[in-house]
């Protein structure tokens, strides 16, 4: 599990193919190892990757095909910077939000504007994702804990201020940029709960416009 709070900035310095998917090499810059062993996770852009080898100034980890395919890690090479997050302890401030470091899906960037000494951006989420997101509510982007201030459709809003845009990726961010994005835990859980003894049918991946009806959730 993680928080949300980056705090490092990495940069990938080797992909190679293996096997059908892929290692990848991270040099983790200022990201303290010193209590990192092998095994351990540590979040690249979101995504919870275990430290297979440990160099020294980075690490080596797996990339699967299932990581490959659901999340922007395609779109890395040689030399692109990345967020880095070591998984927390129970001593952790948890000042972002639970984070699992699985993504749930692709975004892509629609819009960046100044607004005052901040940046606001505009996200586009994939359809299935938009249920998730709410007004105020809580969202990952590249492993980051964001809070949405506009939801329209699929698409919402983010403000970032001038600390988070210093210590994060997200200062390259321009339109057109993939991102990976990971919906708030509770919202996933409370879906699941909602639909109670049918959660165990095969079918019963999440809410349906008919069990929504049936159960007066859509008026």
């Amino acid at each position: 599990m993680f928080t949300g709070i980056i705090e490092a900035i990495g940069t990938v310095r080797a992909l190679t193919p293996k096997g059908g998917d892929v290692r990848v090499y991270v040099q983790t810059g200022k990201l303290d190892l010193g209590d990192v062993k092998l095994g351990d996770s540590i979040a690249v852009n979101g995504i919870c990757l275990t430290a297979v080898e440990l160099p020294g100034d980075g690490f080596w980890a797996d990339v699967s095909r299932e990581t490959l395919a659901r999340s922007a890690f395609i779109d890395l090479k040689a030399g692109s910077r990345v967020n880095l997050e070591k998984a927390l302890t129970p001593t952790s401030r948890l000042g972002g939000h639970l984070v699992s470091g699985h993504v749930d899906g692709v975004g892509e960037v629609i819009s960046r504007e100044e607004n005052a000494r901040a940046v606001q951006f505009r996200i586009r989420a994939p359809r299935e994702l938009a249920r998730y997101i709410a007004l105020k509510g809580s969202i990952t982007v590249d492993g980051t804990s964001l809070t949405v201030n506009g939801v329209n459709g699929a698409e919402f809003e983010l403000t970032i201020v001038p600390h988070t845009l210093g210590e994060t990726i997200m200062v390259d961010y321009r339109p057109g940029r993939q991102v990976n994005l990971e919906v708030d835990l509770l919202a996933r859980y409370l879906e699941r709960l909602m639909l109670g003894d049918k959660a165990a049918e095969p079918s019963a991946s999440g809410l349906t416009s008919s069990f929504l009806a049936e159960h007066g959730y859509l008026k």
